[in-house]
Parts: C-alpha cells; structure tokens; sequence
C-alpha cells in the first residue's frame, strides 16, 4: 500500500469533488424543501465513481460520446443549478410533495460524482494503481458522507442574510464554472 499515492489521490480528487464548495449549493436546496438522503447520495456518487474507475472510458466510448461531450453536459446542469441559486427560479422539479429527492441528482451527479471528477478518475489511471485511485475514492466518501449529515446544524450555524449571500455568491461561481468548462471543450 502506497501511502504517498493514496495521499496524492485522495487531495486531488477533494480538490476537484469540493464538497465544501457544493456545501452552501446543498444547504440552498435543503432550504427550497428538497429532500437529501446523504447515504443514498454518498453510495450513488460512490457507484458513479467506480464504474467510471473501471469503465468510464469504454461506457464513453460504446455510446460514441467523447469526455469532452461528458464535461459540457455536465457543465449545463452546474449552469442551471447556479440560475436557480441566482435568480430563485427552479429547473429541478421533482414532483412528489415533500419537495422531492435531490439525492441522485443533483447531488450525486453532478455536484459530487460530475463530469471534471469522473474524468479526473479516468486521467488518474495513467499515474496511480487502482487500489491507491480506490481509496482515495472511499476516504472522499467518507467526508463526503459526514458533511451531507452535518448540513442541518451547519445551517443553523449561518444567519440567513449569510446564507442568502453565499448562495448568490456560490451561483454565480457555478456560473463561473460551467462557461469555463465550456470554454475549455469548445
């Protein structure tokens, strides 16, 4: 077991997950009344991440979609949440009473499980082994995991003119986000 890799995977892929970055994004839709089961939302980005540790390139390419496709897409639903987090607007409907499950998406995907961190999991490949790429992937859903559980008293924490700016702030930096990732596909 190589400690160094497991370190190097493990910051890498917190650094793109930002789990604390999507943290004022999930309080705002725990606000509008969605519903976030974090073991439901934890073990679906977790099964997102492993199937594309051991078959996000073939899953890709069966389908004829390129990574660069993936990201833009993925970089559509980050704009839209943004717009929402902006504006006050909703695009994520569900249509169950109690607000709805935003668990899968768009918690698991994009927020946790996205386009830049499944293909950061798919460009790892090249420089760690997979037992090192999958427990950096199980120690990030741990933190992942006590973070969703810990949003309630989190937001009881912020006043709520804090929290209505942070959650302008963070839509427009998930604005911000999804034009450069597509900048960077176009």
């Amino acid at each position: 077991m190589n400690i160094a890799a497991i370190l190097s995977v493990s910051l890498i892929l917190f650094s793109v997950i930002d789990i604390i970055g999507s943290l004022p994004v999930i309080i705002n839709m725990k606000q509008e009344g969605v519903q976030i089961k974090p073991a439901l939302a934890t073990g679906s980005a977790g099964l997102i991440m492993l199937v594309f540790l051991f078959f996000g390139a073939a899953i890709l390419g069966l389908f004829g979609i390129e990574v660069a496709s993936f990201a833009m897409a993925g970089a559509m639903i980050i704009f839209f949440i943004g717009l929402e987090m902006i504006l006050g607007i909703r695009f994520f409907r569900d249509h169950h009473e109690d607000g709805g499950n935003g668990s899968v998406v768009p918690i698991a995907f994009p927020l946790l499980a996205g386009a830049g961190t499944l293909t950061t999991i798919i460009s790892l490949k090249a420089e760690f082994d997979n037992i090192s790429i999958l427990t950096g992937i199980v120690l990030n859903l741990i933190l992942i995991y006590v973070i969703l559980r810990s949003t309630d008293w989190l937001s009881k924490k912020m006043s709520p003119q804090v929290s209505a700016t942070l959650r302008k702030v963070f839509g427009i930096l998930l604005i911000a986000i999804a034009i450069q990732m597509f900048r960077e596909y176009i």
